[in-house]
């Protein structure tokens, strides 16, 4: 490895560094910070943990060193895919800028736009924020991108599975042609090759490691169910989390709606547990990943929010408790340990309904993860509903990364946020139950509510009640209408009068047939029995 002191970089920036504790850049680092130093488009790819936000913040630092920004026109713009990256992203910019004076501000959701137009009216060197807040800013005309000399895009397949492609390409087409791209990715799909080559320049490739693969320094274990059941799931988690010695863990699920429900099952069972997803307010969500970088908290249970680009260095186990879809995501998760050359411990839990996702897994990292078994009873914790835990892990998170659709049985979140969502269905009954009271059986109608709120009837009560109301008109009483008449929409006079739900009144310009006696209380044919739409007068045309 190299040090930094041979990258080019100015001594303030260098003196900041020295102050973190750092003194060799990663290879990463060490291809990108020249090239970006010289002002050079570059096309990073490099897997999670390897020091992509200081290849990109360290350079812009040097590069927006000499200069003034102005109201409303940030200088540099940085694109993460979530709030908790681009969090990271500012305290990074935050430690190494410390010796200089520059000023930025983080536009993410979950915040109140008042603070954040008042740092963008004063002016501000550097932006960081997520695609969303970012467009919101732009169309409130709180923003202009005319000015942006360096454009940092992080984690651009993220970008891509949760659908924000097109709002990234809507803002290059923000930002001047002649602008700095830094563009960076762990992964090189179809879609992010084709942004590359529409808006990069000549970039630089650096490719850091070969993508899709896991740190040496994590020693990976699976543990086989022989049922695919919710229950048994997460005794087995239970199980790992006690036998393992355990400083600091993260568990991931495939739902926001398990995420819940784990960790209620693990709060439930002793185990010091919060959770995290994108339903939860942008406040709950800084506090529990700040209790749990301090060591106030030892088990994160998160979606795949938390996935990707979160620097939390000294996490010592990793548990996926679902199997993920893709591949690409195990790589990610596990990643959460084993960083800056510590050790880790990764598990991951599968039943009999998780081989496809299984198989694409170990093809893709090239190894059998060593197996841990555990000696239960599976029998008695199978599920007494027959709830399958197979069942949820056939259902793709959405465009931007987790499900936004209701759940079935699934109370809405409250309005403050402060809580996770618990489901109505409470899953976790068998393992910590208490008696639920029996629902109010409903208060009975009144009286006079009960004829209105039924649907029209057509019972031969209803029927004779309304021919009986309705005596006929001879024809003498009902002229036929005129043409001027019946267009005249504003006459009142010439609109048809509807008739009442209780009686048929006659209308005008309408033949009403007077059969006699006989025929008093229906049609020809129908006697007592005349449908009810059949007591409606029909216009009929004189011959």
């Amino acid at each position: 490895m190299i040090e930094f002191a041979s990258l080019g970089l100015s001594e303030s920036t260098l003196k900041a560094i020295a102050e973190t504790g750092y003194t060799t850049a990663t290879p990463i680092q060490e291809a990108a910070i020249p090239v970006a130093l010289a002002g050079r488009d570059v096309l990073g790819i490099a897997q999670t943990g390897t020091g992509k936000t200081a290849a990109f913040t360290l350079p812009m630092i040097d590069r927006l060193a000499a200069g003034r920004s102005k109201a409303r026109m940030p200088r540099a713009l940085v694109i993460a895919p979530t709030r908790e990256l681009a969090d990271q992203v500012s305290s990074s910019f935050e430690r190494y800028a410390k010796y200089h004076k520059l000023s930025w501000a983080l536009l993410i959701g979950g915040v109140s736009f008042g603070d954040q137009e008042a740092k963008l009216d004063r002016g501000v060197d550097v932006l960081i924020a997520t695609p969303g807040r970012l467009l919101d800013h732009f169309e409130r005309g709180k923003l202009l991108l005319t000015g942006v000399q360096m454009l940092v895009v992080d984690e651009a397949d993220r970008m891509l599975d949760m659908g924000f492609i097109p709002d990234i390409e809507r803002i290059f087409k923000m930002t001047p042609p002649k602008r700095q791209v830094l563009f960076f990715s762990a992964t090189m799909p179809p879609e992010i090759t084709r942004l590359t080559k529409q808006f990069l320049n000549d970039p630089t490739r650096i490719e850091a490691s070969r993508p899709a693969t896991t740190a040496e320094t994590i020693t990976q274990y699976i543990t086989e169910l022989p049922v695919s059941d919710s229950k048994a799931k997460r005794a087995a988690l239970r199980a790992l989390a006690e036998r393992a010695d355990v400083k600091n863990g993260i568990v991931f699920c495939n739902r926001k709606t398990e995420v819940d429900i784990v960790a209620k099952s693990l709060k439930s069972h002793g185990f010091d547990a919060s959770p995290i997803h994108g339903d939860l307010d942008q406040a709950t969500r800084t506090r529990t990943l700040e209790s749990f970088r301090k060591g106030e908290l030892k088990l994160l249970v998160a979606s795949d929010v938390a996935a990707r680009g979160l620097d939390i260095p000294a996490v010592s186990h990793v548990f996926n408790y679902d199997v993920p879809h893709h591949a690409d995501d195990y790589v990610h998760r596990i990643g959460r340990t084993g960083r800056a050359g510590r050790t880790g411990e990764t598990y991951m839990i599968v039943t009999p309904a998780d081989s496809k996702s299984l198989d694409k897994v170990l093809k893709l990292i090239g190894q059998t993860p060593k197996m841990a078994p555990l000696d239960l009873d599976w029998a008695s914790l199978v599920d007494e509903r027959g709830r399958s835990g197979g069942r949820g892990a056939s259902s793709r998170d959405g465009r931007r990364g987790e499900s936004r659709a209701p759940t079935r049985g699934r109370r809405p979140a409250r309005s403050d946020g402060d809580a996770p969502v618990q489901p109505v269905e409470d899953v976790v009954a068998a393992e910590v139950s208490e008696p639920s009271a029996p629902p109010p059986a409903p208060a009975p109608a009144p009286a006079g509510a009960q004829q209105e709120d039924r649907p029209r009837a057509r019972s031969r009560g209803r029927t004779r009640a309304r021919a009986e109301a309705a005596p006929p008109v001879p024809v003498e009483a009902a002229p036929v209408a005129t043409p001027a008449a019946t267009e005249s929409r504003s006459d009142p006079e010439a609109m048809p009068r509807r008739a009442s739900r209780q009686t048929e009144r006659p209308i005008r310009g309408v033949k009403v047939r007077d059969e006699g006696d006989d025929h008093r209380n229906g049609v020809r044919g129908f006697g007592g029995d005349t449908p009810a739409f059949l007591l409606r007068p029909t216009p009929t045309r004189d011959d």
